[in-house]
């Protein structure tokens, strides 16, 4: 890993020349430096060349100035950025332990990153990309391979979910990635980091994160119920304060829209690659904190009982619970996701 960030002559002119400066841990699509600027901490961050590099930087710069809106601060301050090198200096956070009910303080503070952008927003980000038929056929076809019979409505119910999650309206800025790791436990509240695939729309698919178990995650965990319904709320009533008006959206669209996506079994890098979802009958594999088919189980479950009773995505529901129960029965050495973050 270089050991030195590029610091360009136009920072040096803005900020100074960067000291005492050593190398973080970071994912493999960047490189992450702690540096002080005339004694003052800041963290400076390259994007990596590789596939989507230039368009990583710009989101992720885009982003963060757009989230600058907000009052109390929900990100780090950018205070500077380098588009030929793909450089941000950012400032720097001291990060806490995250207290045990560390969701709840984590939605509000999603909805108030959610609430920072309204229709004025819209081409400074792309839009969200929801699932898609090709989804509904993968998922379809691993009912049948578990032996599950498919209701009759089930495939006019998928295309109906895939057109309401591709036409839902909504400015919010979604981070893209909002994960355990991504969100920075300070002394003036939660403020969130790397925003790489950051976009606009509903901000309801990521409040569905702490229902599904975080799908785009490493450390895919589930929240017990009391604290799920305290953090659920907690963003519904921030939401209000910022925006005056209520949050839209469907959670059970959102939530089933999750477990649609065989992409959001592995990690990045494996995305767009292969059918997720065929592998599941033929091997397990292990991603973070969970295995490919816990974390299946756990999203079958959730959408199960959701749409008990939910006329629009009734036999969804049904399959969904036969899915399950299938699996449960093939492979007894599922467990339940973990309920505390690592």
């Amino acid at each position: 890993m270089r050991s030195r960030p590029p610091f360009g002559e136009e920072l040096r002119a803005e900020l100074g020349p960067p000291s005492r400066v050593r190398t973080l841990e970071s994912s493999p699509r960047s490189r992450v430096w702690r540096a002080e600027l005339s004694g003052t901490p800041v963290v400076i961050k390259q994007l990596v060349d590789g596939p989507e590099a230039a368009e990583r930087y710009a989101r992720e710069v885009a982003a963060l100035r757009l989230a600058a809106r907000a009052d109390p601060p929900v990100v780090p301050a950018l205070l500077g950025a380098d588009a030929t090198e793909r450089v941000l200096v950012l400032e720097h956070l001291d990060h806490r332990e995250p207290a045990d009910d560390w969701v709840v303080g984590y939605a509000e503070a999603l909805a108030r990153l959610h609430a920072v952008t309204g229709a004025d927003a819209v081409g400074t980000l792309p839009a969200w990309s929801g699932p898609g038929r090709q989804d509904v056929d993968s998922f379809l076809a691993l009912a049948g391979t578990l032996g599950c019979p498919v209701p009759a409505g089930v495939r006019s119910e998928l295309d109906g979910l895939v057109d309401r999650l591709r036409s839902a309206p909504g400015h919010a800025l979604l981070h893209g990635d909002p994960c355990p790791g991504n969100d920075m436990h300070t002394a003036g509240g939660i403020r969130f980091i790397d925003f790489e695939q950051a976009a606009l729309g509903d901000g309801l698919v990521e409040l569905a994160y702490l229902r599904i178990g975080f799908p785009t995650c490493w450390c895919a965990t589930v929240p017990e119920p009391a604290l799920l319904d305290a953090a659920e709320t907690a963003y519904r009533t921030a939401w209000r304060t910022a925006t005056g008006t209520e949050a839209h959206g469907d959670l059970t669209d959102a939530c089933a829209g999750w477990l649609l996506r065989g992409d959001a079994l592995v990690q990045r890098a494996h995305r767009g690659t292969t059918d997720h979802l065929a592998r599941i009958p033929g091997r397990d594999w292990r991603w973070g904190t969970a295995t490919a088919r816990q974390r299946l189980a756990h999203r079958l479950g959730i959408v199960a009982g959701m749409t008990a009773g939910d006329g629009g995505l009734r036999d969804l529901g049904r399959l969904a619970t036969a899915m399950r129960d299938r699996m449960l029965t093939r492979w007894p050495a599922i467990r339940p996701l973990p309920a505390r973050r690592p």
